[in-house]
């Protein structure tokens, strides 16, 4: 199987490039996942964030952000003491604050999916250029995202961070053009194609 070439360091991140990245999340306990996985991922490597990945499921119950969200002082504590977990006191306290502004969308959309799919017009995002290689760290598109959660409260989710997360819940498509994973999604989901220099 021909795969794009980051995830090839190990066998956790090849699972996680052939069964998760890109492919379309309309779940939004899988959405919040992603985004709180972003969240602490900050300043810090995407390796390091799948091998933490069960720690984080434990400490953030599973990633229910009905749960997060009622989160008080001894749950910080708990989470801070947790071994192997990242020990930083505000990233875990923006993951909780997150879900309350994750609830606050739900309850203005119907899903935070439905929010987020809304940009794309429910429709997969392949950019010209992407699929050679020549892929930025944030667009126009991401800028704008970042932008409105900022609005609604939403801590750690800078437009770099928010373009990761579109890569990963599918919004965008960048897998390689020599990635079998790049035409089995085309096949799978709609698509829109665009020029990235219009973007925003």
């Amino acid at each position: 199987m021909k795969r794009c070439s980051w995830c090839l360091i190990n066998e956790p991140m090849i699972k996680y490039h052939d069964q998760e990245w890109g492919v379309p999340v309309h779940d939004d306990q899988k959405q919040f996942e992603f985004l709180m996985m972003e969240v602490m991922q900050c300043g810090l490597n995407w390796n390091m964030m799948i091998r933490k990945r069960e720690i984080f499921r434990n400490c953030f119950a599973g990633f229910d952000y009905h749960a997060v969200a009622g989160f008080a002082e001894a749950d910080i504590e708990r989470i801070m003491n947790t071994e192997g977990m990242i020990k930083s006191r505000r990233k875990i306290e923006a993951v909780i604050h997150n879900a309350r502004c994750f609830l606050e969308i739900r309850e203005e959309f119907g899903s935070f999916s439905r929010y987020l799919w809304e940009y794309s017009k429910g429709k997969t995002i392949l950019y010209a250029g992407h699929q050679k290689g020549n892929i930025p760290a944030r667009n126009g598109l991401s800028d704008l995202i970042s932008k409105d959660l900022k609005k609604r409260g939403f801590k750690y989710l800078g437009s770099i961070t928010v373009y990761s997360h579109l890569q990963a819940c599918g919004v965008i498509n960048d897998h390689e053009e020599s990635c079998d994973c790049y035409q089995k999604l085309i096949a799978q989901y709609p698509v829109i194609r665009k020029r990235r220099y219009l973007e925003g």
